[in-house]
């Protein structure tokens, strides 16, 4: 019991999240650890501990971040900046997998449809000019 409390909160490698998250090259089998270094350019929110040889050490709260940031990218489909947006307007420590994330995706509807609608004004005024 004493271990498996341990292991929960132990530090974990980038090879050891790549492999948990399933970050895997489906041709070659290699974990994609590169994406994770990329992610953690791109989202303030994940700071491992870099020790010796620049090795790097993710805590159980950056491991959750990234588990939340794969479940948006991945299987909700949002944008890296999409993702970033969430994360600037939420408090990460009360964030998890299963965040309702429908507020977003209706904000992201709204903007979508006011897209649209600006494209078809802009169609109909380059028509109207047409028939001068």
């Amino acid at each position: 019991m004493k271990d498996d409390v341990k292991n929960s909160e132990a530090y974990k490698t980038i090879g050891e999240i790549a492999k948990e998250l399933n970050l895997i090259n489906k041709k070659t089998g290699s974990l994609q650890t590169h994406t994770l270094r990329y992610w953690e350019k791109e989202f303030k929110q994940i700071k491992p501990k870099i020790m010796a040889g620049k090795r790097r050490y993710y805590s159980r709260k950056n491991f959750e971040i990234i588990k939340i940031i794969k479940f948006l990218l991945k299987e909700k489909g949002f944008t890296i900046n999409g993702v970033k947006k969430i994360l600037a307007n939420t408090d990460t420590d009360m964030l998890d997998a299963n965040v309702d994330l429908s507020v977003y995706k209706s904000d992201l509807n709204v903007i979508k449809n006011f897209k649209n609608k600006v494209k078809k004004i802009s169609n109909l005024i380059k028509e109207l000019k047409s028939f001068k």
